[in-house]
């Protein structure tokens, strides 16, 4: 197994995924094991990039249903082609329509569920924000997860023809059933470390020198430790990094953060704490950071914002 997990590693590697051994071995054992797999964290960690580097590391198709409030059964599952359905009947005057006829597959509109169960290759289903659905659309989903079948009353029982890679995402605004957590391997997502920041950066922003690198993930650190409405998450820190190389910049100034402050901090509450308070506070962390480290930088900032 251990061989394994190190060629998944390097898998995921090559397509720009970083992962540690935890995330890896869950994503393995999922997989292998065919059971859900239910990733939670905070908001921006990569948590939906799970489901999108597995279906290319297993060279199959991604089906995502995007959950919301009020979702239910006929956007998840199915409905039927009704204008469709009464063009045929129109078509059809001079001789009786049956009921077989209009309620086939070929009337059938397949949602997300359905076209996973229906695929001829496992694909990888995606249940992004599963927290933001409703208790009974859950339940539902735990009846389609525990027999991969559904019930079309026109059509009969469906069973899935390969049992699908399925991933659940969370953000946690509202607690899960134990039940559906019981039928999932579970996995925290937290933000990362610095050090796994960083070879992320390296990554996907190569351009990018060590210094700016450096500079930009220590900043978005220390900021999220801040209250914010919206911490920034890895894709903010990739579209910042990007944006100051565009800038032919190698260190952050006052200037640059402000005028670039949309990249990193999506409400007007954050950017007005920024520009209030926390902006000079942080410059001055990164003063510094390169001999002292995060921890010694932060605690400067903390220092700074209490007026010590």
């Amino acid at each position: 197994m251990h061989s394994e997990i190190e060629r998944l590693t390097q898998d995921l590697k090559r397509h720009q995924y970083i992962a540690e051994r935890p995330v890896v071995t869950a994503i393995h054992l999922a997989s292998k094991l065919g059971r859900p797999l239910l990733v939670e964290g905070p908001s921006g960690v990569g948590k939906t990039e799970v489901a999108q580097v597995m279906a290319q590391v297993l060279g199959t198709e991604l089906i995502r249903l995007q959950c919301y409030e009020g979702i239910d059964t006929n956007a998840a599952l199915y409905e039927w082609n009704y204008q469709k359905q009464l063009l045929h009947i129109r078509l059809s005057e001079t001789r009786e329509t049956t009921e077989a006829e209009i309620f086939s597959e070929s009337y059938l509109l397949k949602r997300p569920l359905l076209q996973a169960i229906t695929l001829d290759r496992s694909p990888v289903l995606l249940l992004d924000e599963i927290d933001r659905s409703d208790e009974e659309f859950e339940a539902f989903l735990l009846e389609l997860l525990s027999d991969w079948q559904v019930s079309i009353p026109e059509l009969g029982t469906v069973r899935a023809r390969q049992r699908p890679y399925t991933v659940l995402t969370s953000n946690r605004t509202r607690e899960l059933s134990d039940a559906l957590r019981r039928r999932c391997f579970y996995l925290w997502i937290d933000f990362p470390s610095f050090e796994k920041e960083l070879e992320i950066v390296r990554t996907k922003v190569p351009q990018a020198s060590e210094a700016l690198r450096s500079e930009v993930i220590a900043f978005v650190q220390m900021l999220r430790r801040l209250s914010l409405e919206k911490p920034p998450g890895i894709s903010e820190t990739l579209d910042w990094a990007a944006a100051l190389v565009y800038f032919e910049r190698d260190r952050l100034s006052r200037e640059l953060v402000e005028s670039t402050l949309g990249l990193i901090l999506k409400h007007v509450e954050d950017q007005n704490r920024m520009k209030s308070s926390y902006l000079k506070a942080l410059l001055g962390g990164l003063e510094v950071f390169p001999t002292a480290g995060l921890e010694r930088a932060f605690q400067r900032v903390e220092a700074a914002l209490q007026g010590r």
